[in-house]
């Protein structure tokens, strides 16, 4: 399969393209046979024709073409096309690294553009003082959460597969002039044998993934990357701070963490039970303490200091002596060898501490109510402090006696990772819509002779309610939940594990509860009254979570700020936030907000509520976390994670955030160390640039009144086609792979909340997901034409402010060049061949040609504001990348579409195997895609 671009010979890119495109296309050859080939070939000639020469070209010989082939000869194109995109996608990857490192190099020897050091020089250029960078830290949290949301349609081999070419590819890029001529050709052997394993290895799941199978996907980036990147991270971060500071004696909490929902995000997926999260923080737990065992055998390869060489702390003797006499049997398996090397002995009780913390780890179920709980046995270890605590003996003893280089090396690794990941890999937050928790309180308080409806009382009623039962001592509910209903009793136990597994198992994993679609004060008073009723939370004692609010739709957005300073004024409420230090953590949902209001508004809800959220905090001297509900596609809030949080409005970020990595995302970002530590990097770059007061430029008022208006008019055109136009839905389930997202074996997850066909039920995930498979985009562009035409024309100086914006605002300029990139990946001329499966044409011709006139519009009218003839003309390697890869993507589209048409036309029994090579064109398209979900 051919990999030709137009770019020069001596361009790494173009050779490295064209070296894959080559080997794939003998692999073709040789598996599927000639003709197999010759099809591939034939299809993107006629691919590219079509696209660069449209008016020579038939426009119907490709789609007739397709629809004669057979099924095994679709598939054997889609597994082509998207394995070529797999390819592409890493050549692409090693050209960004190459190109960084060439830039870093000229500009050598001032830090990497967007690195940490980069922006504590920056911010030294500032004048802000170490002291003041010192307090950041010490409040500081950047945690990107992992979500199981169901984007990625890849399986793990096939991630493995192609994450041996990236390395590869990498040894050959960046070693050309030092690999010998027979190594470089084992190199191009050995990624020809992985593209044959590849084309011979399934492409899709045969079944849809537990939730645990989720959970090991996740654990799979930290056990191949995060947990050997993230001590570089700190590494960095220090060295930056000293060279920039250098006398001051800085301290380095763990500001940068991971969380993740897989296997407590229980919102609409009924295969998230308290079992499933019992065996989640095992899963969890066990990796992080197998990972640590590993790690202490190489501290006793390294700590060999004898006694007879070098002194060493009395504390580590005595240390030594209390785990003789504490584990006797780890003292008689000791290595005689390690009689005067007691850093070698002190290690060898810490991993025998940490084979029986594993050990408890697998073999206890968590039990809630034990009376008395189990003792709290002294050879585990339960926190993390305690690990630290006895590494941190070795610390300072190798300090003590001239052993600083030793500890700054593989000690002080380990002790950063238990420090971040403590015991547990990441946090495990838990979610649940909020009308769960009021349907279990309606059961519960009936039952405790508290209020006979609960359901039935108003919102100061249940404020009353539910102050009155925070603060009573008594359970509300019996031991045995047999008599309430199954869906109460499940939202009671998930309570009642969280607090046994706190108590008995990791205090540490849980931190947060997510309440969705929270539209009361008593959404967030209910999960505090099933706080105390298990034990999570003692009034004027202890409070184990953060209790979360996810505020989602356009009208949940408006009313956040009013939400929470009714919050903040109760003094129920903020006794237990005064017990998790006065931090309120909010949600904000990028997805929902984006399908009921569009693009614009929802960009712009979530502006105006993060402005207003951050001023109802200060009056009432709290703090505030923004919790970022972010997607992979621009429709759900995606787009690069440092220009993201730059955009964020000035002063509502203060070195506190968290923000989702999902679906495909997550391989994007960290299945390889280099492309992760880059992402990490600008992300904790991008927080300390808008962490400090004077960093950014205020908006100018006129711009803020600019943008209510034009987020009006893009709600009103945005609306006025997806929920008032009748005939919308009929065109969304037809023109779009919506239908048969549910059959595909993607994710755990339901794609609706409920059983119905309404845009409001479904989720945002296969609503963007299949408008960017047909190639609409609606999601990231639709109504912004409308309202920057409508805005430019009010007044003759509108262009030139709307000019100002673009070149001054981070915000707006994110905004625009978002929409600029995922308008560039939208294709009118294919998704005209999806709206042909509509089966009313006319209804299909109406409401295409209203896209089609928007997104016209949109295109015309950002080229004035941007002052460019084209999209992303700005940013020419990316216009060049997306434009290369239409042409390759357009088959994937017609085929898929000939599919949709033929799965849905076939008897039952045909349907499985459709269904199989559908699933594949997912793939493919998304890999050409990205940004998909």
């Amino acid at each position: 399969m051919s990999g030709r671009t137009p770019s020069p010979e001596h361009d790494l890119l173009s050779a490295n393209i064209r070296a894959l495109g080559d080997a794939l296309g003998r692999i073709i050859a040789t598996q599927q046979g000639s003709a197999a080939f010759e099809l591939v070939e034939q299809v993107r000639r006629m691919a590219k024709e079509l696209r660069h020469a449209p008016h020579q070209a038939d426009p119907q010989a490709l789609p007739r073409l397709i629809a004669e082939l057979s099924l095994p000869q679709l598939q054997s194109l889609v597994k082509a096309f998207t394995l070529y995109f797999g390819l592409v996608n890493l050549a692409e990857g090693v050209e960004r690294l190459r190109a960084l490192r060439a830039r870093d190099l000229r500009n050598a020897p001032a830090p990497r553009a967007e690195s940490i050091a980069d922006a504590i020089a920056l911010l030294k250029r500032h004048g802000t003082p170490a002291d003041a960078i010192q307090d950041w830290l010490d409040h500081a949290l950047i945690m990107p959460v992992l979500t199981a949301h169901p984007t990625e349609s890849r399986r793990r081999t096939i991630l493995i597969k192609l994450r041996r070419i990236f390395d590869t590819l990498i040894e050959l890029t960046f070693g050309e002039r030092l690999v010998l001529p027979a190594d470089r050709q084992a190199a191009l052997v050995r990624i020809e044998r992985e593209i044959v394993g590849l084309w011979q290895s399934d492409d899709v799941r045969h079944r849809r993934p537990s939730v645990l199978d989720e959970v090991e996907n996740g654990l799979f980036y930290f056990q191949t990357v995060l947990w050997d990147l993230l001590p570089q991270i700190y590494r960095e971060m220090a060295e930056a701070l000293a060279e920039a500071y250098p006398d001051y004696q800085w301290q380095l909490p763990p500001f940068l963490r991971f969380g993740s929902w897989m296997g407590g995000d229980r919102d609409g997926n009924p295969f998230v039970t308290p079992e499933v999260t019992v065996e989640t923080v095992r899963l969890m737990r066990s990796a992080m303490l197998r990972y640590l065992i590993g790690c202490i055998d190489r501290l006793i390869t390294d700590l060999s200091q004898s006694v007879q060489q070098v002194k060493v702390d009395a504390a580590i003797i005595d240390r030594i002596a209390e785990y003789r006499e504490l584990m006797p049997q780890a003292a008689e398996t000791l290595n005689p060898h390690y009689r005067c090397e007691p850093y070698r002995q002190l290690c060898h009780f810490i991993q025998a501490r940490l084979h029986n913390t594993l050990q408890y780890t697998l073999n206890h179920t968590p039990r809630w109510g034990a009376d008395p709980p189990p003792p709290r046995l002294p050879t585990i270890y339960y926190h993390s402090r305690e690990l630290l605590a006895d590494l941190d003996l070795i610390d300072a003893s190798l300090r003590n006696h001239g052993g600083a280089l030793i500890a700054d090396g593989l000690l002080r690794d380990v002790r950063t990772n238990v420090a971040v990941c403590h015991l547990h890999t990441a946090t495990l937050d838990v979610r649940q819509h909020a009308s769960r928790h009021t349907a279990a309180l309606n059961e519960i308080l009936a039952a405790a002779g508290v209020v006979a409806n609960y359901e039935m009382l108003d919102e100061a009623e249940r404020v009353a309610v539910l102050s009155t039962e925070i603060r009573r001592p008594r359970p509300l509910t019996p031991s045995r939940l047999s008599h309430f209903s199954p869906a109460t009793a499940e939202t009671v136990q998930t309570f009642r594990v969280m607090a046994a597994i706190s108590e008995q198992l990791d205090p540490e994993i849980f931190q947060t509860y997510i309440i969705s679609t929270t539209s009361q004060v008593s959404d967030l008073l209910a999960v505090l009254l099933f706080c105390r009723d298990a034990g999570l939370y003692q009034p004027g004692q202890h409070s184990q979570l953060n209790i979360v609010p996810l505020f989602e739709t356009g009208d949940d957005l408006q009313r956040a700020p009013i939400l929470l300073d009714e919050l903040l004024q109760l003094p129920v409420y903020r006794e237990h936030l005064a017990l998790r230090d006065n931090l309120q953590e909010v949600m904000l949902g990028y997805s929902d907000s984006n399908k009921e209001g569009g693009f614009v508004a929802a960009n712009w809800a979530l502006y105006r509520a993060q402005v207003e959220l951050t001023a109802v905090t200060e009056r009432h001297s709290a703090r505030l976390r923004l919790f970022h509900g972010r997607g992979g596609a621009v429709g759900r809030g995606g787009g690069p994670a440092g220009q993201a949080i730059l955009a964020q409005p000035p002063g509502t970020l203060h070195g506190q955030i968290k923000v989702t990595d999902q679906g495909e995302m997550i391989s994007d970002r960290y299945l390889d160390p280099r492309t992760a530590h880059r992402h990490l990097e600008q992300v904790v770059n991008a927080v300390l640039r808008a962490g400090f007061p004077g960093m950014a430029r205020q908006p100018e008022p006129e711009w803020l009144a600019a943008m209510e208006q034009m987020a009006a008019t893009a709600r009103a055109v945005y609306r006025r086609l997806v929920y008032e136009d009748p005939d919308f839905l009929t065109y969304f389930r037809s023109a779009t792979p919506v239908a048969e997202f549910n059959r595909l074996r993607i994710g755990s997850r339901p794609v609706s909340r409920r059983k119905s066909d309404r845009i409001e039920d479904l989720r945002a995930i296969p609503w963007v997901f299949s408008w960017m498979q047909s190639r609409h985009t609606i999601p990231g562009w639709f109504g912004l034409g409308s309202a920057l035409e409508m805005f430019a024309n009010a007044a003759p100086d509108h262009l030139y402010l709307l000019r100002a914006m673009y070149r001054n605002w981070p915000f707006f300029t994110t905004l625009l060049d978002n929409a600029q990139m995922i308008m560039l990946k939208a294709d009118m001329g294919i998704a005209r061949r999806y709206a042909e499966l509509v089966p009313d044409q006319a209804i299909a011709e109406r409401i295409f040609q209203h896209i089609e006139a928007e997104f016209r519009r949109t295109e015309r009218m950002i080229c004035q504001i941007t002052e460019y003839s084209d999209l992303l003309a700005h940013q020419p390697v990316l216009q060049r990348a997306i434009r290369q890869r239409n042409p390759y993507i357009d088959p994937l589209s017609y085929i898929q579409i000939e599919l949709l048409r033929r799965l849905r036309a076939a008897p039952p029994e045909e349907q499985a195997e459709l269904e199989t090579v559908l699933l594949m064109s997912i793939n493919g398209i998304a890999a050409g895609l990205k940004n998909t979900g």
